[in-house]
């Protein structure tokens, strides 16, 4: 005859499948905090592999996917579905406002940092008004980029701190301002590449200078120029330096980048 001596708890078996149980009420009870999702847009691998890495480092964050072009990251963005979008400025075929200005038109939730090698602040004005988040310089320290990408998931607009915030959000304010009133200035006709070829005329360059910077034909300047002068109204390449120069003055916000 067997005896089952029973003290209290049940069998060693019924222990272990209460223990387990407990167990797995714990680990349900306790919140895991998700990580941020970001969309890596960058055509050049090495770079995009080094945001990568970084940004997957952090607790808080992981990059669901990497794109390296426009038509890749709206594929990545239907399978990843980030909750931010890390994009480069990239003017002319596939321009960068474009993108982020129908992106944000299709996703309104969606999150946009944008980083950039412009200094000149006119570009970050013309990435926010598209719908980005935020404008950061690529000089910037890669704490840097956490800071922004912190900032933007709080709901706040970040712009790199190597730029004049101050007058920067005076002239974005006056923009605003002009835009409700209905007084536009001309080179609002201007498209991302002639906006980019003015700035660069403003800031002193000439057509060989400008075509280096932006690796493209002297003869394509040339055509953006003659675009630029026609949508301005002007008549010579006289007035078309004079009037880049005294766009690039009265936007007290450039100033220092073209001191530079």
């Amino acid at each position: 005859m067997t005896m089952h001596i029973s003290n209290g708890l049940g069998t060693d078996a019924d222990i272990k499948d209460k223990n387990s149980a407990h167990a797995t009420r714990m680990a349900g009870s306790v919140k895991t905090h998700a990580k941020t999702r970001i969309l890596v847009l960058e055509e050049q691998p090495l770079l995009r592999y080094g945001i990568s890495a970084y940004l997957n480092s952090q607790p808080d964050m992981i990059v669901c996917g990497e794109a390296d072009s426009i038509p890749d990251a709206r594929n990545k963005i239907a399978e990843c579905k980030p909750h931010l979008l890390l994009t480069p400025v990239r003017l002319g075929t596939g321009n960068s406002f474009e993108f982020v200005k129908a992106l944000k038109a299709e996703k309104p939730g969606l999150l946009i940092l944008v980083y950039s090698a412009f200094k000149e602040s006119i570009f970050a004005e013309w990435a926010l008004r598209a719908g980005a988040n935020g404008y950061l310089l690529k000089t910037a320290a890669k704490e840097e980029l956490l800071t922004a990408i912190r900032d933007v998931l709080r709901g706040q607009i970040y712009v790199s701190r190597d730029l004049a915030m101050p007058a920067f959000q005076k002239s974005l304010g006056t923009s605003e301002q002009n835009r409700v009133s209905g007084n536009l200035p001309v080179v609002d006709n201007l498209s991302g590449r002639e906006m980019h070829v003015f700035l660069l005329i403003g800031s002193g360059l000439d057509t060989k200078k400008i075509a280096h910077s932006l690796r493209l034909r002297r003869k394509t300047i040339e055509t953006h120029r003659e675009n630029i002068k026609r949508k301005c109204g002007l008549n010579s390449g006289e007035q078309l330096v004079e009037r880049a120069i005294k766009f690039v003055e009265e936007n007290s916000f450039l100033k220092r980048a073209r001191s530079q």
